[in-house]
């Protein structure tokens, strides 16, 4: 069972992994509140006194069928609280849970990923992509070696960042990281290769959110996406697979 944030990137990605793969009916889901509670982090659907009015004059086009008002394996109203049933003071999401032990079996979104690309293959779809194919372990490592911290977590150092200087460094290494991922993408279809890993599962979230989100709230507005030819055409063919938009 999962449990992810619909605006989360981090969560974005291990829903696009579950979609690639086909493992709806093997690993369920719960989607949490896209505002956190300010005293207890992560939360499901509230209720009506803490939405804004537009919400609440939206509630059935915005929220029903898509966010949970509760844990649906246990009774729960807050992430923290699924942490608290294993000891741990942790908040974060994305959560996969075990629901035959009733535990945590890891918080961590890149690593939920590769689960499921190697650890849950007797439930792939029929096509399924590999995402982490023998021979290319390397090569896929070492792309996520650097797009991790320059576009990934790159663009929250300079969205986040307070310090003008700081700012500056990251953004300066967020589009050095673009050019460069121009030039891969100039050669190849996606980052590998003929087909999707790994790789273009986790940088897929930050690219689709530059354009609308990043590039006027996190100031990374030297260029958009569509400024660059390569990068532009390799997001239209992400969207165009099988399960992209429905994640």
């Amino acid at each position: 069972h999962l449990y992810i944030a619909n605006n989360c990137p981090w969560c974005h990605r291990t829903m696009m992994a579950r979609a690639l793969l086909g493992l709806e009916d093997a690993v369920s889901v719960d989607v949490l509140f896209y505002r956190r509670d300010p005293d207890n982090g992560w939360q499901f659907l509230p209720s009506d006194d803490k939405l804004h009015q537009d919400e609440i004059d939206n509630r059935k086009n915005l929220f029903e069928g898509k966010v949970n008002e509760i844990d649906s394996l246990n009774g729960l109203k807050y992430a923290p609280e699924i942490y608290k049933m294993v000891g741990s003071k942790e908040k974060s999401v994305p959560i996969l849970f075990d629901k035959k032990t009733n535990t945590i079996v890891n918080n961590e979104s890149a690593e939920i990923i590769r689960m499921f690309a190697t650890g849950f293959t007797k439930f792939h779809k029929k096509g399924a992509p590999n995402l982490y194919p023998e021979g290319m372990e390397m090569e896929i490592d070492e792309l996520n070696a650097w797009i991790y911290p320059m576009i990934n977590n790159g663009a929250y150092k300079a969205g986040f960042n307070s310090k003008q200087e700081l700012y500056e460094k990251a953004f300066d290494t967020y589009f050095e990281a673009f050019d460069r991922l121009d030039g891969i993408l100039k050669e190849k279809r996606f980052l590998t290769g003929d087909f999707p890993t790994e790789a273009d599962v986790r940088l897929f979230p930050t690219i689709v959110r530059h354009d609308p989100v990043y590039y006027i709230r996190f100031k990374l507005n030297k260029a958009m996406v569509l400024d660059y030819p390569n990068i532009d055409r390799w997001l239209k063919d992400m969207w165009s697979l099988d399960g992209v938009q429905q994640a």
